[in-house]
C-alpha cells in the first residue's frame, strides 16, 4: 500500500468546545489506484485531503506513507515529503498572477534546488504533457478557467510525485473543462500515477476507478441512502372540520358574513356587528343582489343599522 490510514480521529477546538470532524477513518490505497471521495458540504472532506496531504496531523491514529510514520518527521522532513511525493490541485488554482505559466509550474523545482535552464525545460514538459505547450508565455489573467487549472496539474506532476492530491479540481469549471481536466487525470493515472480526489459530484466521481463516500466525519464503501428513502419531517395534524354552528350553510340558516348574526347551539341569536349596511356589506355584494337576506329573530337594535322586516 502507498498510503493508509488506521482509526484516524481530527478534533478541533472552538473555545472549550470540542468539535470533532473525522471519526476513527480507515484508507487503504494501492499504487497506481485512481480513488474518488464524495460527501457534501462539512462532511470532513477537506480535512481528509490536509490530513493525507501532511499539511495537517491526526489527533489520533496512524498514518502510514510508504510503510513509513509520518507523525514522528519533522517539519523539514514532512516539507521534503510535501515536494517530491505528493502533488496538490486546488479548486482555485493558487497560481501567482505576476509569473508566465512556465515560471509557475517551475516553483517547485525552485524549491528543489534545480537548476534555472534545466527546471525551465522540465516544467516546458510537464506544460506540453498536458496541452499547454504554446502556452508557456502567458501569465493566469490571459488564460481560462481550464487552462489555469491545467498549469496547477502541470505544477503537481512537475516533480514527478507518486501521489496527486485533487481537491475539488473541477468545482470551478464548465462541464467542457471538467470534462478535459478528468481527461488528463485518467492518462497520468494509466502512466502509473496514484490519484486521491475529492469531489461532490456523481459525474465526476464516476471516473474513478474505486469511489468512497463521507459523511459526518465517517468513510464508507457504501452511498448514502437516497433522499426518498429517508423519514420525512412530521406532518402537520390535520385540523377537524368546524363545528355545525360555524359552517357557513345556508340550510342551518346562518350567513357567512361576520358582520350579520347567528345562531349558537342553544338556539340564541347573536347581535350583528356595527357597520353592517344591508346590501352595501361585501358579504351582501358576494352573495348577488337577488338572494335574501339571512333570516333574523327579531329587528336590530344597533345605532347604524338598517331596519328590515322579518321575512313571512
Amino acid at each position: 500500500m502507498i498510503l493508509e490510514l488506521k482509526d484516524i480521529c481530527k478534533t478541533y477546538l472552538q473555545g472549550k468546545l470540542e468539535v470533532p470532524v473525522l471519526k476513527n477513518v480507515s484508507l487503504s490505497v494501492a499504487e497506481g489506484e485512481y480513488v474518488a471521495i464524495m460527501g457534501p458540504s462539512g462532511s470532513g472532506k477537506t480535512t481528509l485531503m490536509n490530513l493525507i496531504g501532511c499539511l495537517d496531523s491526526p489527533t489520533s491514529g496512524e498514518y502510514l506513507l510508504e510503510g513509513q510514520n509520518v507523525e514522528g518527521l519533522t517539519d523539514r522532513k514532512m516539507s521534503d515529503v510535501r515536494l517530491k511525493q505528493i502533488g496538490f490541485v486546488f479548486q482555485s488554482f493558487y497560481l501567482l498572477s505576476r509569473q508566465t505559466a512556465l515560471d509557475n509550474v517551475a516553483l517547485p523545482l525552485l524549491y528543489a534546488g534545480v537548476p534555472r535552464k534545466e527546471r525551465r525545460e522540465i516544467a516546458r514538459k510537464a506544460l506540453e504533457r498536458v496541452g499547454l505547450g504554446d502556452r508557456t508565455d502567458f501569465k493566469p489573467s490571459q488564460l481560462s478557467g481550464g487552462q489555469c487549472q491545467r498549469v496547477a496539474i502541470a505544477r503537481a506532476i512537475v516533480n514527478d510525485p507518486k501521489i496527486l492530491l485533487a481537491d475539488e479540481p473541477t468545482g470551478a469549471l464548465d462541464t467542457k473543462s471538467g470534462e478535459q481536466i478528468m481527461e488528463i487525470f485518467r492518462s497520468l493515472n494509466e502512466e502509473g500515477v496514484t490519484i486521491l480526489m475529492i469531489t461532490h459530484e456523481p459525474e465526476i466521481a464516476a471516473h474513478a476507478k474505486r469511489v468512497l463516500y463521507i459523511r459526518d466525519g465517517l468513510l464508507t464503501a457504501e452511498p448514502p441512502p437516497a433522499p426518498g428513502s429517508l423519514p420525512g419531517p412530521r406532518q402537520r395534524r390535520r385540523r377537524s372540520p368546524p363545528p355545525p354552528w360555524r359552517r357557513s350553510s345556508p340550510t342551518r340558516g346562518t350567513s357567512p358574513c361576520p358582520r350579520r348574526s347567528r345562531t349558537l347551539p342553544s338556539g340564541r341569536r347573536t347581535r350583528p356587528r356595527p357597520g353592517w349596511s344591508g346590501s352595501s356589506s361585501p358579504c351582501s355584494r358576494a352573495r348577488g343582489r337577488n338572494s335574501p337576506p339571512p333570516p333574523r329573530a327579531g329587528p336590530s337594535r344597533g345605532l347604524f343599522l338598517k331596519r328590515r322586516p322579518l321575512p313571512a
